[in-house]
């Protein structure tokens, strides 16, 4: 057990996926799990563990912001032993060429700050996926036919933004998305040697104003799922 999840010893599975909503999380073990059990509910933080075609899976919320997505990170792999991390969740389109509904896979994230910034001083550490799990994520999207964008994305650490300037430049730089976990998780991967990912589905658009309405986001959650856990299995 740890100060946030109250999973007993081995409760927890290899390969975790994280959504930021808890409710997301026990809808997902619900709906693509076999032989479910709840391993967390710390905090309302709700865990869930069972098996995915004979692979031992664990849907974990992480709350939302880097802050607490680093927290379940931390505790996961240095008590729980998780080798296999990986972020499903939403975003917002900040390319013309992405559209709401289509997956984005991170191959890098952009943040201003983390909680992990203090520790690199004066270098701008450039966090990045495991390019296995990317690869395979990018080869499940295809086999699926669902529309993918592969490239950079940037955390942001507040939802509502003040700092049209700063969304300009990140557009400018071809940035895909934007959403306020990965880079945090990627950062943490790298340090304790994991392998990470963050699979995304546009919920709204940056430019155009737009957002899914609730039942099309749960459809859409549904193709992410999909795509993290064939990725987090390919042989």
């Amino acid at each position: 057990m740890t100060i946030h999840i109250d999973a007993a010893p081995g409760d927890i599975a290899e390969t975790v996926l994280l959504p930021g909503d808890p409710y997301r999380a026990k809808w997902a073990a619900e709906h693509f799990l076999s032989d479910v059990r709840q391993v967390n509910a710390v905090r309302g933080m709700l865990g869930f563990t069972g098996f995915w075609q004979g692979h031992r899976v664990t849907f974990q919320g992480s709350g939302m912001g880097m802050p607490s997505l680093s927290i379940y990170v931390n505790e996961l792999i240095r008590t729980y032993d998780a080798q296999t991390l990986i972020r499903i969740g939403s975003c917002g389109a900040m390319q013309s060429h992405v559209g709401l509904r289509d997956v984005i896979l991170a191959m890098t994230a952009t943040t201003l700050s983390s909680p992990s910034a203090s520790i690199f001083r004066d270098v701008n550490f450039a966090p990045c996926a495991d390019w296995s799990l990317l690869r395979a994520a990018a080869a499940a999207a295809e086999s699926h036919d669902v529309p993918t964008h592969v490239g950079g994305i940037y955390s942001s650490d507040t939802f509502y933004d003040e700092r049209p300037d700063l969304n300009e430049q990140m557009v400018r730089h071809g940035i895909l998305g934007v959403e306020m976990e990965a880079a945090e998780l990627y950062t943490l991967a790298a340090r304790y040697g994991r392998r990470a990912l963050a699979v995304l589905t546009v919920s709204d658009h940056l430019e155009t104003g737009e957002a899914l309405h609730h039942d099309l986001r749960e459809r859409s959650f549904s193709d992410m799922v999909e795509i993290a856990l064939e990725a987090a299995f390919a042989e």
